[in-house]
This record gives structure tokens, sequence and C-alpha cells, in this order.
């Protein structure tokens, strides 16, 4: 491999590719706008993440068992609610549903570690 195909591509370069779609806009005249709109979104991603993250905690406190906080039913009912989603908003559905899958995985194993340290209702700390 070549040096040039080893390195990382130039931010403020030109673009090196284009699609063939003649219904293709650019968004971006510039990596390095690509990549500031990107960190941009990811702040907002991450915040929207805590707030589902505070709602997982507190359905906790909801359900029964280990069971009922796995709820696969209600996992199915997510992922194909977000599968149309992304159809409808024109993103890639296959990568939404992902993203989904695994954050769903870490939402449940985290809220099977709250629910763990819960008490019924009614009893007494001890």
């Amino acid at each position: 491999m070549s040096e040039h195909e080893t390195r990382e591509p130039d931010p403020q370069g030109p673009a090196l590719r284009r699609f063939v779609d003649p219904a293709y806009r650019p968004l971006f005249a510039s990596l390095a706008e690509v990549r500031e709109r990107i960190d941009a979104l990811d702040v907002q991603i991450v915040k929207l993440l805590a707030e589902r993250g505070r709602c997982v905690r507190d359905a906790a406190r909801f359900k029964r068992d280990a069971f009922q906080v796995s709820a696969p039913q209600r996992q199915q009912q997510v992922f194909d609610k977000v599968r149309r989603l992304a159809e409808a908003e024109g993103a890639y559905p296959e990568v939404v549903e992902a993203c989904y899958r695994a954050m769903v995985a870490g939402f449940i194993a985290r809220e099977q570690q709250d629910h763990a340290q819960m008490l019924p209702v009614g009893e007494a700390d001890s």
C-alpha cells in the first residue's frame, strides 16, 4: 500500500468522488464541514440518549421481573417502528435498526441492574 492510500483524507481538500445519481445534491463544500455537522449532531444524539436512559430507568419501576424488563415483544415493536421511521425519513433502515438493537441491548442490561437494586412497593428499606 502506498503512502497515499494510508493517509487520512484532507479535511479541506476537494471532493474526490461523486455520486452517479443525478438527483444527489451535495450538502457541504468540504469534509471539515461534514465533520463539524456530525459533531453537532453527536451532541444532540447524546442528549437524547441521556433522556431516553432516564425514561428507561423510570420504566423499571413498573416491571415485576427480569422477563418484563427485557420485554421481547416490546423490543420487536420498537425495531419495527424505527425501521419504518427510517424509511420515511430517508435514513438507512438497516443502520437505524442495527443502532437500535445495540442501544436497546445496552439499555436492557442497565435496566436489569437498576431493577435488581429496587424493592417492591410497600417493602420497607432495610
